[in-house]
């Protein structure tokens, strides 16, 4: 099993640079960094993990260059997006900054996607809630063309463009691999239509994870389709836990960081990595 680590990238926690060092000495395998362009301020959308949205949720660094700088200081850590929010960015631009992460990484990047929760975040970006995996969906497609073909074109209903040239590619052929989220009633059904992975929440997934993971793999093989591999966010430091999600059938186990400073982040990242027994 591989062992990666997940962090809220922030104006006041250690730097990504520094993390990302840190991260590849200690044997990790992977770094993944959340997104949220911005909080509206009506807290209308009741977060999901309580009551009182933490701070780190409005201040969050731009994935993509938090990526970025993490792979220029590294050399073999792999650094991803865990999740970005597809449905309130640009497909055509989206596509461009993977592409470049990327390529400038040497296939080094995890494309992790998801629906999101906040709903008026969405909204500000023009998005309609109920519509967000159905946008997502034709995006990630769109991306797909673009990165796949040296002329692009896509016609759907809420991407639509005639043939465009754009590069780089990505080093990772066909492209880089696609991490989908959730837990939904669909979630699965995504994963093989589009996806190249499933990554969970741990905590919200529960003891039917392991059921889960039993049904996606005959999904996978019914669809003819190989082994999709699994990563499971915000997994528990401890070594029983760890062996059960081994058990189940877990490909990745990626342990959370608080987002502070150096002083706390680094004793955590040695504790997870002598419990992973990196």
């Amino acid at each position: 099993m591989k062992y990666g680590v997940q962090m809220f990238p922030t104006d006041y926690a250690i730097p990504v640079t520094e993390l990302g060092k840190a991260c590849e000495d200690l044997g990790f395998e992977s770094l993944f960094f959340p997104e949220h362009t911005h909080i509206p301020t009506s807290r209308r959308t009741p977060w999901p993990g309580g009551a009182e949205l933490p701070k780190e949720y409005s201040h969050t660094l731009d994935p993509f260059v938090a990526c970025g700088a993490v792979a220029g200081v590294t050399k073999n850590l792999k650094m991803g997006t865990g999740i970005c929010l597809v449905m309130q960015r640009d497909p055509i631009t989206l596509a461009k900054e993977v592409a470049s992460v990327d390529f400038l990484s040497g296939g080094r990047f995890l494309f992790g996607i998801g629906g999101g929760w906040n709903e008026d975040e969405m909204e500000n970006h023009g998005t309609k809630p109920t519509l967000r995996w159905k946008i997502l969906r034709e995006r990630i497609l769109a991306m797909k063309e673009i990165w796949t073909n040296d002329e692009a074109e896509f016609h759907g209903q809420f991407v639509n463009f005639d043939p465009i040239w754009s590069w780089p590619k990505p080093a990772a052929k066909p492209h880089p691999p696609i991490l989908i989220g959730g837990a939904g009633p669909r979630t699965l059904e995504r994963v093989i239509e589009y996806g190249d992975g499933w990554m969970p929440i741990g905590g919200r997934s529960g003891a039917i994870l392991g059921a889960k993971i039993k049904e996606l793999q005959q999904m996978a093989k019914d669809a003819g389709r190989g082994e999709i591999p699994v990563s499971v966010f915000g997994v528990p430091p401890s070594k029983e836990a760890l062996e059960n999600y081994a058990a189940m059938g877990v490909d990745r186990a990626i342990f959370g960081l608080r987002p502070e400073g150096a002083e706390n982040v680094i004793p955590a990242l040695k504790r997870y990595a002598e419990v992973a027994g990196l």
